[in-house]
């Protein structure tokens, strides 16, 4: 049996705020699906393995819930971030830390960041808070991410290229500076 590995394509854009954007996607049809909210994540890795090939293992608590996130290379495009993801609910997070280090994963970096969920069509909107800034990240269809976009009046010059990890990285060094 072969698995067909679902593709993941999405984009993240630096706003002024969160507050000022909750209109303008409700305005677009957006409906919330959790409330502002903290949500912890945990990258795993084995010896660098994952990261030297693209790949990211992620643990992530939001909303009561918890995601087991697999995330492969990034492909190459000037706008989106697509890449493979395989996720799954884990019942108990304790558990699943135990079959990680098992298996000989070890946690590399932990993210607190605030996150508020809201979803249209083929669409999800995310509104992340973060010490060093406020993002909107729009995941689905490329066509429909683009739309949303230009509707929200956001382009190019809002995208954000860096992942979170990396963004709270150079927020830590710059801190220690």
């Amino acid at each position: 049996m072969t698995q067909i590995i679902p593709i993941e394509t999405e984009v993240k854009l630096r706003i002024p705020s969160t507050d000022a954007m909750q209109p303008l996607l409700a305005a677009l049809s957006f409906l919330p699906v959790e409330p502002m909210q903290d949500e912890e994540s945990t990258l795993w890795d084995r010896d660098g393995e994952l990261l030297s090939k693209g790949c990211a293992l992620r643990l992530r608590t939001y909303g009561g819930k918890c995601l087991l996130t697999w995330k492969g290379p990034q492909q190459p495009d000037p706008l989106l971030k697509i890449r493979p993801e395989i996720q799954t609910f884990i019942v108990d997070r304790e558990a699943m830390e135990g079959i990680l280090s098992a298996l000989g994963y070890a946690p590399v970096f932990r993210i607190t960041k605030r996150r508020a969920t809201f979803k249209r069509d083929s669409l999800e909107a995310c509104l992340d808070e973060t010490p060093f800034g406020c993002y909107l990240e729009l995941e689905g269809d490329p066509r429909a991410i683009r739309l949303a976009m230009e509707h929200l009046g956001l382009n190019a010059s809002h995208i954000e290229p860096r992942n979170y990890a990396m963004l709270f990285q150079a927020h830590e060094l710059a801190a220690r500076a």
